[in-house]
């Protein structure tokens, strides 16, 4: 990756022109509900590649498109823009947006008119992407592949189904709603955070169940989905009978396993790397390179811009010659715009 000196971008910010960068691998935040100095620097970094919103930077739908307005034309190619949109508790967006049941509902729904639910999880799919787009967001981190086993307390309703069946038959119609509307998708958490009861958040959840078992059930619905999926997120979760490391910094996981045994070609996005279930690989430095090593084209750092600054002041960074291309396919494209705007 060439990278600009600071003498470059400030000379390129002062004559109001989008810096000319190829998009970097972090996801990173901004402050509140427009830009400020520090995120336009954050921003302007050669290593950031995209922004994820929170609610905090949600105020109308008029103001987070202002929002994702500054944001684009920071740069060329413009930056990613992304949030969790799930629907249920986890929607970012509320005022002036359709209210997303969560997705468990879908599998109840399921359980007495399969044919309605395929047809409302498209419906649903389709409206999470038209919305998001409208205001300027190219992905919602959807949909969740974790099956419902009743036990883990951050997955719960998220989970669409404790079968792994219905899961990809629901999320295959979700995400071809989310196509319908121009928006790729990002099943999670791989290969399954619905067994592991720990929320990752805050503790390191350990799966003790057998490869075979895994691959069997909770990773069953990523192998089936197929060129469906465009992106994957991967868990802070420990399965030792098939790795000492969490899925997200993994080789054999993201490698051996979801690239090379299920042929997955899309993009690997790392879950956040703030998180307690990040924590075993060491400081934030450490934590983003082993996801990177793993075979992580893009990762996640969020809610702390200390972190951020470390890191971004720290690593060095060789993109995998497929790394545009991938992120390029997560980039949105309504109906009619050509292939050509990301």
């Amino acid at each position: 990756m060439m990278i600009d000196t600071p003498t470059s971008i400030a000379s390129q910010e002062t004559s109001n022109q989008p810096l000319a960068l190829p998009r970097g691998p972090f996801i990173i935040d901004v402050e509140g509900k427009t830009l400020t100095p520090a995120d336009r620097r954050r921003l302007g970094h050669p290593l950031v590649g995209g922004v994820i919103l929170f609610a905090r930077n949600f105020e109308s739908r008029k103001q987070v498109a202002a929002l994702t307005a500054e944001i684009a034309a920071l740069r060329s190619p413009r930056l990613l823009v992304c949030v969790d949109h799930e629907g249920g508790r986890v929607q970012r967006f509320k005022k002036g947006f359709t209210e997303i049941p969560p997705m468990r509902d879908l599998g109840a729904m399921w359980e007495f008119d399969v044919l309605g639910a395929c047809k409302r999880a498209t419906e649903l799919g389709q409206i999470i992407g038209n919305e998001l787009i409208e205001v300027g967001v190219d992905l919602s981190f959807t949909p969740v592949l974790d099956l419902d086993y009743g036990a883990s307390s951050v997955i719960g309703d998220r989970a669409l189904h404790a079968d792994p069946r219905t899961v990809a038959m629901l999320a295959r119609c979700l995400t071809h709603g989310l196509l319908l509307s121009g928006m790729a998708n990002c099943g999670k958490h791989f290969p399954g955070h619905g067994f592991a009861h720990a929320d990752s958040h805050y503790a390191v959840p350990v799966d003790e169940r057998s490869l075979a078992t895994i691959l069997g059930q909770d990773a069953a619905p990523y192998e089936w989905m197929g060129d469906t999926l465009t992106s994957v997120m991967p868990a802070h979760v420990i399965y030792p009978q098939v790795d000492s490391k969490p899925a997200g910094f993994s080789r054999k996981w993201i490698q051996d396993i979801l690239r090379k045994q299920m042929g997955f070609n899309g993009a690997v996005i790392s879950d956040d790397l703030t998180m307690e279930g990040a924590s075993v690989a060491g400081n934030i430095v450490q934590r983003a390179k082993a996801a990177l090593a793993a075979g992580c084209d893009l990762v996640l750092v969020c809610n702390r811009p200390d972190l951020v600054d470390e890191l971004l002041g720290k690593i060095s960074y060789k993109p995998h010659v497929l790394h545009a291309s991938r992120v390029a396919r997560l980039i949105a494209r309504p109906s009619g715009t050509p292939a050509s705007r990301g």
